[in-house]
């Protein structure tokens, strides 16, 4: 194995010349070795706690990850992170951390890898939003960089059907109704997670999974198998052993993420019909390494990409699914028949992307993975939209949606935030043929940019998910389906159009042209600017939230909360 020269690298500052004995002294204080001292300092950070069973598994990956460390001559240091899990967070106040814990997460692998000198990483994520927030860490600081996704749950089992959380969700929305019993209730609830792993279909965690292979950051097919089985150790061996020689190579996660693997990255989240939240995660990856990358680079790409895996929520089948039939590899490889993968973008292996795809043998099935000729539809399953309402944009996922199902006109019914919706749905006060606006659950004005699952769910349970819209300046969950808009931009903490909107104003969506308007005039909009009384009020005038809205910007550029790779002085691994 090559010795490395640690003189060109961070963890020269913390190992070597006499002046840094009193550092050495707290490294034997661990049991460390004076060989192990010298050798590079790779940071195993993970989102390890027992919040949620998406993140309980990650301290023994991390134990595998960090064997393959070691036998590649290198030194694992493990630290852990925070998460905030959206399935527990979701319908209350907690979700306002949702989207803030992203920033955290990387603010504080940035930290400690800052703080100790580390020279690489392998992140391993396991929710939501500590997939994109370990992916934007690893870009900032520019490291040789290793991902590896904890895995998804294995589906629950009811009446001979796969189930998930998303049916946990919608589960509500029938016993208000009256069609599902407390029993029936009680028993679901029970069966419907059985195992460690995120939420099974391609909601944001397996979305952002995805991502990962795609962009290039974690080795193929490492994000596919479920998070009980031990198998996936290897994996975690072999990405230790894949960042020491992205070490060794000097290769860094901004030669592994481009604007060419961010392409590829959106053309996966379009065909496998994954979140809307990913069109908010890519431009703030992107913002890391000073891409211009928004939202409606990632729409246009979703505009030209066939939709061509059926993964629930809007098709039929989860996480595990996928895996069994090749995962992600054989996703790609469809989309290079089709000409929509850049495979010349470095990856995590060391390999291009055309490279390591050339070893894959597997084929689409015909069932999980439609052939790239015959996809499902012929454009992808998210949608980007503008219009007066959206000058800033907005994003709709119709994956499952039929043609005629993607066009809507109603008359508005405004809600001032979630909990006023969920109680008129609940209470079923609201009218088939409306459009439902939430708003003021935008990243600043939330603060937060609260996912609006529980409200959507509840419409699905009722059976009136495709019977109304739905339009927010927050987020939908990547369970959410119906025809429901999130994202609207400018926010109406900002005085966007949609803080104008009253009830009764005639709302247009069309997801097939990309438009979503107002039938109200420029003049009536001006006039009601001067009345407009500014933002609502919130109850956080202290605390991370409040910091988080005063530095939040835009949902178009990713809600990012600094100024990114653009204004950067220097570069970490040069120091």
């Amino acid at each position: 194995m090559t010795q490395f020269n640690k003189h060109k690298l961070p963890s020269r500052h913390v190992t070597e010349g006499p002046a840094r004995a009193p550092h050495r002294s707290y490294y034997y204080a661990m049991g460390m070795t004076e060989e192990e001292i010298h050798q590079p300092l790779v940071g195993v950070a993970t989102c390890w706690n027992e919040a949620a069973p998406c993140n309980i598994s990650l301290n023994r990956q991390a134990q595998s990850v960090k064997g393959g460390v070691k036998k590649a001559m290198g030194t694992p240091r493990e630290f852990t992170s925070i998460t905030v899990t959206d399935g527990i967070a979701m319908g209350h106040e907690g979700m306002r951390s949702s989207l803030a814990s992203r920033d955290a997460i990387a603010d504080t692998v940035e930290l400690t890898m800052r703080g100790h000198c580390y020279d690489a990483i392998v992140g391993l994520a396991g929710c939501d939003k500590s997939l994109p927030g370990m992916m934007m860490a690893m870009v900032r600081l520019n490291t040789p960089s290793v991902f590896i996704y904890g895995g998804s749950i294995l589906p629950g089992r009811y009446q001979g059907r796969d189930l998930t959380v998303q049916d946990m969700f919608e589960a509500v929305g029938q016993h208000q109704a009256g069609t599902l019993s407390d029993a029936e209730l009680e028993i679901m609830e029970r069966i419907a997670c059985p195992s460690s792993g995120a939420c099974g279909a391609q909601y944001t965690a397996n979305t952002m999974a995805c991502v990962s292979e795609a962009i290039g950051l974690a080795l193929l097919n490492s994000s596919g198998m479920p998070a009980p089985y031990e198998s996936r150790d290897a994996y975690g061996e072999a990405s230790g052993v894949a960042v020491m020689k992205l070490i060794e190579k000097n290769i860094r996660a901004r030669d592994v993420v481009t604007r060419k693997s961010l392409e590829n990255a959106a053309r996966v989240v379009a065909c496998t019909g994954g979140s809307t939240n990913g069109a908010l995660h890519l431009p703030a990856i992107a913002h890391e390494a000073g891409i211009d990358f928004d939202l409606f680079d990632v729409a246009d790409i979703m505009r030209d990409t066939p939709y061509f895996v059926d993964l629930r929520p809007g098709g039929k089948y989860v996480a595990k699914d996928l895996y069994e039939v090749g995962g992600v590899p054989v996703v790609m490889k469809e989309l290079v028949k089709a000409g929509l993968m850049h495979l010349d973008c470095m990856t995590a292996s060391g390999e291009t992307i055309g490279e390591a795809l050339d070893k894959i043998r597997g084929e689409a099935d015909g069932r999980v993975i439609y052939p790239v000729e015959t996809p499902i539809t012929k454009t992808g399953g998210v949608v980007g939209l503008r219009g007066n309402l959206a000058p800033d944009g907005a994003i709709v996922k119709v994956a499952g949606m039929s043609e005629k199902e993607q066009v809507f006109t109603g008359p508005a019914r405004v809600f001032e935030c979630e909990e006023e919706a969920f109680e008129a749905v609940k209470a079923r006060t609201y009218k088939e043929g409306e459009v439902l606006v939430i708003r003021n659950e935008g990243p600043a004005g939330g603060p937060g940019m609260r996912e609006m699952l529980s409200t959507t769910a509840a419409l699905s349970g009722q059976g009136m998910g495709k019977k109304v819209a739905l339009i927010t300046d927050g987020r939908f969950s990547g369970a959410t389906r119906g025809f429901c808009v999130g994202h609207v931009g400018p926010e109406a903490a900002h005085c966007g159009p949609i803080a104008l909107i009253k009830n009764g104003d005639v709302i247009t969506i069309n997801a097939l042209t990309g438009e979503i308007s107002v039938a109200v005039s420029e003049e009536e909009m001006a006039q009601r600017k001067t009345q407009w009384k500014g933002p609502r009020e919130t109850i956080y005038a202290t605390g991370a939230l409040w910091k988080y809205a005063k530095l939040v910007g835009s949902a178009r550029y990713g809600a990012v909360t600094h100024p990114g790779g653009k204004a950067e002085r220097h570069v970490y691994m040069d120091l």
